[in-house]
Protein backbone atom coordinates (compact mmCIF):
# COMPACT_ATOMS: atom_id res chain seq x y z
CA UNK A 1 0.00 0.00 0.00
CA UNK A 2 1.67 3.04 -0.92
CA UNK A 3 2.28 5.34 2.31
CA UNK A 4 0.59 8.93 2.00
CA UNK A 5 1.84 12.26 3.25
CA UNK A 6 1.55 12.47 7.01
CA UNK A 7 2.93 8.57 6.92
CA UNK A 8 6.62 9.30 5.01
CA UNK A 9 8.81 12.00 6.58
CA UNK A 10 9.97 14.72 4.67
CA UNK A 11 11.80 18.22 5.63
CA UNK A 12 14.06 20.77 4.16
CA UNK A 13 17.41 19.88 4.81
CA UNK A 14 19.83 16.60 4.72
CA UNK A 15 18.23 13.61 2.59
CA UNK A 16 14.91 13.89 2.78
CA UNK A 17 14.75 17.25 1.81
CA UNK A 18 13.35 18.79 -1.31
CA UNK A 19 15.69 17.24 -3.66
CA UNK A 20 14.82 14.17 -2.24
CA UNK A 21 11.05 14.15 -1.99
CA UNK A 22 10.57 12.54 -5.25
CA UNK A 23 12.27 9.43 -4.10
CA UNK A 24 10.33 9.10 -0.40
CA UNK A 25 7.40 6.82 -2.06
CA UNK A 26 5.30 6.17 -4.89
CA UNK A 27 2.77 9.38 -4.17
CA UNK A 28 5.40 11.61 -3.95
CA UNK A 29 7.21 10.73 -6.98
CA UNK A 30 3.62 11.00 -8.94
CA UNK A 31 3.19 14.53 -7.43
CA UNK A 32 6.58 15.49 -8.50
CA UNK A 33 6.59 13.93 -12.43
CA UNK A 34 3.82 16.95 -13.03
CA UNK A 35 6.20 19.67 -15.23
CA UNK A 36 5.09 22.25 -14.45
CA UNK A 37 6.22 22.89 -10.10
CA UNK A 38 6.02 25.58 -7.83
CA UNK A 39 7.57 28.45 -6.50
CA UNK A 40 9.03 30.30 -9.67
CA UNK A 41 10.58 33.38 -9.95
CA UNK A 42 8.13 36.22 -10.95
CA UNK A 43 9.01 39.22 -13.15
CA UNK A 44 6.97 41.84 -14.20
CA UNK A 45 9.16 42.44 -17.05
CA UNK A 46 8.31 38.35 -18.59
CA UNK A 47 4.52 38.29 -18.18
CA UNK A 48 1.24 38.81 -20.41
CA UNK A 49 -1.49 41.17 -19.90
CA UNK A 50 -4.55 39.47 -18.37
CA UNK A 51 -7.80 41.53 -18.08
CA UNK A 52 -10.40 40.74 -15.07
CA UNK A 53 -13.00 39.27 -17.07
CA UNK A 54 -11.10 36.66 -18.25
CA UNK A 55 -9.61 35.49 -14.40
CA UNK A 56 -12.70 35.73 -12.72
CA UNK A 57 -11.44 35.34 -9.80
CA UNK A 58 -13.31 37.13 -7.10
CA UNK A 59 -13.16 36.85 -3.56
CA UNK A 60 -16.48 36.09 -0.98
CA UNK A 61 -14.48 35.93 2.44
CA UNK A 62 -16.34 36.77 6.02
CA UNK A 63 -15.90 36.48 9.28
CA UNK A 64 -15.39 32.57 10.79
CA UNK A 65 -13.83 30.50 13.25
CA UNK A 66 -10.68 29.60 12.81
CA UNK A 67 -8.18 26.86 15.03
CA UNK A 68 -4.58 26.74 14.55
CA UNK A 69 -2.56 23.51 14.36
CA UNK A 70 1.10 22.71 13.85
CA UNK A 71 2.09 20.49 10.82
CA UNK A 72 3.78 20.33 7.55
CA UNK A 73 6.52 22.29 9.57
CA UNK A 74 4.67 25.63 9.99
CA UNK A 75 1.72 26.69 11.73
CA UNK A 76 -1.95 26.74 9.88
CA UNK A 77 -5.16 27.84 10.41
CA UNK A 78 -8.10 25.86 9.53
CA UNK A 79 -11.85 27.19 9.46
CA UNK A 80 -14.29 25.18 11.05
CA UNK A 81 -17.28 25.52 8.42
CA UNK A 82 -15.43 26.48 5.35
CA UNK A 83 -17.64 29.46 4.48
CA UNK A 84 -14.96 31.96 2.71
CA UNK A 85 -14.30 31.63 -0.87
CA UNK A 86 -13.12 32.52 -3.53
CA UNK A 87 -14.16 32.45 -7.49
CA UNK A 88 -12.70 31.59 -10.68
CA UNK A 89 -13.91 30.71 -13.96
CA UNK A 90 -17.46 30.06 -12.69
CA UNK A 91 -16.34 27.79 -10.14
CA UNK A 92 -16.15 28.27 -6.21
CA UNK A 93 -13.43 27.10 -4.08
CA UNK A 94 -13.70 26.69 -0.34
CA UNK A 95 -10.88 28.81 1.62
CA UNK A 96 -9.70 25.55 3.83
CA UNK A 97 -6.24 26.70 5.18
CA UNK A 98 -3.86 29.09 5.85
CA UNK A 99 -0.35 28.62 6.97
CA UNK A 100 3.15 30.38 6.34
CA UNK A 101 6.84 29.90 5.04
CA UNK A 102 9.31 31.97 6.15
CA UNK A 103 11.00 33.39 3.75
CA UNK A 104 9.11 33.52 0.83
CA UNK A 105 8.71 30.89 -1.57
CA UNK A 106 7.99 33.28 -4.54
CA UNK A 107 10.46 35.66 -5.48
CA UNK A 108 9.47 38.96 -7.35
CA UNK A 109 11.59 40.81 -9.89
CA UNK A 110 14.50 39.26 -7.90
CA UNK A 111 13.53 40.14 -4.15
CA UNK A 112 12.47 37.89 -2.04
CA UNK A 113 9.98 38.68 1.23
CA UNK A 114 10.96 37.45 4.93
CA UNK A 115 7.33 36.04 5.07
CA UNK A 116 5.14 34.12 2.38
CA UNK A 117 1.19 33.33 3.33
CA UNK A 118 -0.46 30.75 1.38
CA UNK A 119 -4.53 30.50 1.82
CA UNK A 120 -5.14 27.41 0.38
CA UNK A 121 -8.62 26.98 -1.35
CA UNK A 122 -10.97 23.55 -2.78
CA UNK A 123 -13.32 22.74 -5.19
CA UNK A 124 -16.22 19.50 -4.65
CA UNK A 125 -13.78 18.00 -6.68
CA UNK A 126 -11.07 18.46 -4.30
CA UNK A 127 -8.91 20.71 -7.00
CA UNK A 128 -6.17 23.43 -5.14
CA UNK A 129 -6.34 27.50 -5.71
CA UNK A 130 -3.76 28.96 -3.72
CA UNK A 131 -3.76 32.67 -3.17
CA UNK A 132 -0.17 33.99 -2.17
CA UNK A 133 0.93 36.89 0.11
CA UNK A 134 4.49 37.98 0.23
CA UNK A 135 4.99 39.83 3.71
CA UNK A 136 7.55 42.25 5.10
CA UNK A 137 7.68 41.17 8.90
CA UNK A 138 7.61 44.86 10.79
CA UNK A 139 7.56 45.74 14.82
CA UNK A 140 4.76 46.37 17.12
CA UNK A 141 1.37 45.50 16.54
CA UNK A 142 0.12 46.72 13.49
CA UNK A 143 -3.50 48.22 13.94
CA UNK A 144 -4.06 46.26 10.06
CA UNK A 145 -2.57 43.39 11.94
CA UNK A 146 -4.44 40.22 12.28
CA UNK A 147 -4.34 40.70 16.26
CA UNK A 148 -5.66 43.80 15.84
CA UNK A 149 -8.54 42.85 13.64
CA UNK A 150 -9.50 39.45 14.97
CA UNK A 151 -13.00 39.40 16.52
CA UNK A 152 -11.34 36.60 19.13
CA UNK A 153 -7.80 35.51 19.27
CA UNK A 154 -7.43 32.87 22.29
CA UNK A 155 -4.30 30.92 21.71
CA UNK A 156 -5.19 29.24 24.74
CA UNK A 157 -8.81 27.88 23.31
CA UNK A 158 -7.06 27.39 20.23
CA UNK A 159 -10.04 29.71 18.92
CA UNK A 160 -9.40 32.30 16.15
CA UNK A 161 -12.68 34.18 15.08
CA UNK A 162 -11.88 36.29 11.90
CA UNK A 163 -12.32 37.71 8.49
CA UNK A 164 -9.78 36.50 6.18
CA UNK A 165 -10.25 39.10 3.85
CA UNK A 166 -7.23 41.32 6.71
CA UNK A 167 -4.64 38.81 5.06
CA UNK A 168 -4.71 40.81 1.44
CA UNK A 169 -3.23 43.85 0.57
CA UNK A 170 -5.60 46.72 -0.29
CA UNK A 171 -4.11 46.54 -3.94
CA UNK A 172 -5.00 43.46 -6.04
CA UNK A 173 -2.99 43.34 -8.98
CA UNK A 174 -1.38 40.02 -9.08
CA UNK A 175 0.66 37.28 -11.24
CA UNK A 176 -1.28 34.34 -12.02
CA UNK A 177 -0.11 30.97 -13.34
CA UNK A 178 -0.32 27.18 -13.54
CA UNK A 179 1.93 25.24 -11.22
CA UNK A 180 1.89 22.50 -8.45
CA UNK A 181 1.91 22.46 -4.65
CA UNK A 182 4.73 23.69 -2.99
CA UNK A 183 4.88 20.34 -0.44
CA UNK A 184 4.55 16.93 -0.89
CA UNK A 185 2.91 15.39 -2.79
CA UNK A 186 3.61 18.56 -4.81
CA UNK A 187 0.99 17.77 -7.20
CA UNK A 188 -0.51 19.99 -10.39
CA UNK A 189 -1.98 21.35 -12.24
CA UNK A 190 -3.03 24.38 -9.32
CA UNK A 191 -3.92 27.39 -10.26
CA UNK A 192 -1.56 30.29 -8.53
CA UNK A 193 -2.01 33.97 -7.97
CA UNK A 194 0.60 35.87 -6.04
CA UNK A 195 -0.12 39.49 -5.09
CA UNK A 196 3.00 42.02 -6.02
CA UNK A 197 2.02 44.73 -3.27
CA UNK A 198 3.53 43.38 0.25
CA UNK A 199 1.63 42.71 2.75
CA UNK A 200 2.53 43.37 6.09
CA UNK A 201 2.95 40.73 9.59
CA UNK A 202 3.57 42.26 12.75
CA UNK A 203 7.33 40.50 14.62
CA UNK A 204 4.75 40.13 17.56
CA UNK A 205 2.05 37.88 15.60
CA UNK A 206 5.14 35.90 14.44
CA UNK A 207 6.55 35.53 17.83
CA UNK A 208 3.21 33.55 19.05
CA UNK A 209 4.20 30.46 16.47
CA UNK A 210 8.40 30.78 16.66
CA UNK A 211 8.26 27.31 17.50
CA UNK A 212 6.06 26.06 15.67
CA UNK A 213 7.10 27.32 11.91
CA UNK A 214 10.22 26.61 10.82
CA UNK A 215 12.60 28.97 9.40
CA UNK A 216 14.01 27.62 6.02
CA UNK A 217 10.49 26.21 5.33
CA UNK A 218 10.43 27.34 1.73
CA UNK A 219 10.89 25.10 -1.04
CA UNK A 220 13.64 26.10 -3.56
CA UNK A 221 12.53 27.41 -6.58
CA UNK A 222 12.01 25.82 -9.94
CA UNK A 223 12.04 25.95 -13.56
CA UNK A 224 9.25 28.13 -15.62
CA UNK A 225 9.51 25.44 -18.55
CA UNK A 226 8.47 28.38 -20.93
CA UNK A 227 4.66 28.49 -19.07
CA UNK A 228 3.17 31.58 -19.17
CA UNK A 229 2.87 34.03 -16.46
CA UNK A 230 -0.61 36.60 -16.40
CA UNK A 231 -0.46 39.68 -14.59
CA UNK A 232 -3.62 41.28 -13.59
CA UNK A 233 -3.66 44.95 -12.55
CA UNK A 234 -6.38 45.35 -10.34
CA UNK A 235 -7.60 47.87 -7.35
CA UNK A 236 -9.55 46.75 -4.16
Amino acid sequence: MVKRNMDVPWSYTGDNGPEYWHTLCDWYEKGASYPYQSPIALDHQQVEPLDLGTTGLTFTYQTERFTEKEFKNTIHFIPFECESYVSFKGKDYALTDIHYHLPSEHVIDGEQKPVEIHLVHMDHEGNNLVVAVLCEIVEGILAEGPLRKATVWDMDRHLEVFDPTLFLPEQRSHFHYVGSLTTPPTKGPINWFVFDQPGKLSRTFLSQFKEEILQGNNRPLQDKKGRAVYYVSERK
